[in-house]
């Protein structure tokens, strides 16, 4: 019975010995309270300027300067998804914008992603986020006008943002093409300009009028049959000014730029959005411990070149406490 006690020991002391000694393995923490801030930089006439090095930005939270943690300036593939407005107020021009979006895709390279996002009384992912710009095509080709009232703008913007991109990393941007005419969003306007405020993707608004061309409205059938168009009303040309002001504001506080179809060479327009997203600075810094878990705070970027234009998400929220 000794011996088997003997042996018995010998076989497990080992075991106890090396679990006794074993380090502590230490537990890998990482912070994800780094706040990232894509910059474009650009002159007064709307060129990209390059080049720019982290001691040239200085990086304000609620007015006091940080320290930059992060600094990128490398090219980077794009991530970008197409929202296509395909309400029945874009029934006139529709056309118009699938081309658009096949217009923006010949701007990508091999590299870069995107994806296709059709809303009108529902939102529907028409194409995963890939290169392959046969699925683009397919999925632009299905965007079809919808036999029912509804533009829920508001909420396509803020679950693109939110869901399809939000565990993106990298460039992100949005480009919407719609006649910015919302109708049935459980998001509101101002909601909606203040998430974005928060977000890390750029978004690219191209406004399209709703009565270009036919028209497309409720009267469109009643234009072809006689041939002519409606006089648009004072009613009608404040909601589009109403509409365009909405999308200039939704481009400015997610660093982006508004576009009009009507004004401005697409193809160009096409060319400078990706080319400045590819070539966009982002900066990054870790907000100070004292600063209160969830609360909204204030971004502001300053670069020490005369006569530049600046373009960056305005706000933050820090991480919520768990």
């Amino acid at each position: 019975m000794r011996l088997i006690l003997i042996i018995f020991l010998a076989a497990i002391f080992p075991a106890l010995t090396a679990q006794a000694q074993e380090p502590e393995i230490d537990r890998l923490v990482i912070d994800t309270r780094l706040v990232s801030v894509p910059v474009i930089v650009s002159d007064r006439t709307g060129h990209y300027i390059p080049n720019l090095r982290a001691q040239n930005f200085k990086l304000y939270d609620n007015n006091v300067e940080q320290k930059i943690e992060f600094f990128d300036a490398a090219e980077e593939p794009l991530n970008v998804v197409l929202l296509l407005d395909t309400s029945r107020s874009t029934r006139g021009v529709l056309d118009d914008i699938r081309g658009a979006a096949r217009e923006f895709l010949r701007a990508l390279r091999p590299k870069d992603r995107a994806m296709i996002v059709s809303f009108d009384k529902n939102v529907a992912q028409l194409s995963p986020l890939t290169s392959d710009h046969r699925v683009l095509e397919k999925a632009i080709s299905r965007a079809v006008v919808s036999p029912y009232f509804g533009t829920l703008l508001n909420d396509a913007v803020a679950k693109t943002s939110s869901t399809f991109l939000q565990t993106v990393n990298g460039r992100k941007a949005i480009v919407l093409l719609t006649d910015g005419e919302d109708g049935g969003s459980q998001t509101g306007a101002k909601e909606l300009l203040a998430h974005e405020s928060e977000g890390d993707a750029m978004i690219y608004p191209i406004y399209y009028e709703a009565f270009l061309h036919d028209g497309g409205g409720v009267f469109s059938g009643l234009r072809n049959i006689f041939g002519k168009s409606e006089k648009k009303t004072p009613l009608r040309l404040k909601r589009e000014a109403a509409a365009a002001e909405f999308l200039t504001k939704l481009a400015d506080v997610s660093g982006g730029r508004f576009f009009s179809s009507g004004a401005t060479n697409l193809s160009n327009a096409f060319d400078l959005i990706a080319r400045e997203l590819r070539y966009q600075y982002r900066l990054g810094f870790y907000p100070a411990a004292e600063v209160p878990r969830g609360s909204l705070r204030a971004l502001k970027v300053r670069v020490d070149r005369p006569d530049v234009s600046i373009r960056a998400r305005q706000n933050y929220r820090t991480t919520p406490a768990p």
